[in-house]
């Protein structure tokens, strides 16, 4: 699967396993190795080439309470204003589990090494990333 991680191969699975929900005006839902046709049309209407869905919640998939988690995410949104990185609202769910939603942004025009220097600041052990195939991909960060 994936090795050369500490993540536990179970929480890869689960994050393999979720739905990544962008809301706004049209909502698009990401599947992580499955190409999004509206995916690609966000990417082109915001003139960019790639993409991150990235949430500041629940570091290395440890529970934090709702209000940590609601301080987390502006912590992020206010590092994503100021590098003036345009992003849209998300929430990140498994399908099965009882793990919570997690609120997450889709970040806009950010490279990979930029969006995995972010995720590691929020500490995260992954994020998904899509280029300009608009194929969401999970980047595994520990």
């Amino acid at each position: 699967m994936h090795s050369g991680t500490v993540i536990d191969q179970n929480i890869v699975q689960a994050y393999l396993d979720t739905v990544y929900q962008v809301q706004g005006e049209v909502p698009v839902t990401l599947k992580i190795g499955i190409a999004n046709p509206l995916l690609a049309t966000l990417h082109k209407s915001h003139r960019v080439d790639s993409s991150a869905f990235i949430t500041a919640c629940n570091p290395f998939s440890q529970p934090c309470d709702e209000l940590t988690n609601v301080d987390r995410q502006s912590a992020l949104a206010s590092e994503l204003k100021f590098r003036s990185l345009t992003f849209l609202d998300g929430i990140g769910q498994h399908p099965f589990s009882e793990w919570p939603a997690e609120p997450s942004y889709l970040v806009f025009g950010v490279s990979r090494e930029a969006a995995k220097a972010l995720g590691i600041r929020f500490e995260q052990n992954a994020l998904v990333w899509s280029g300009a195939d608009a194929v969401p991909e999970l980047v595994l960060l520990r």
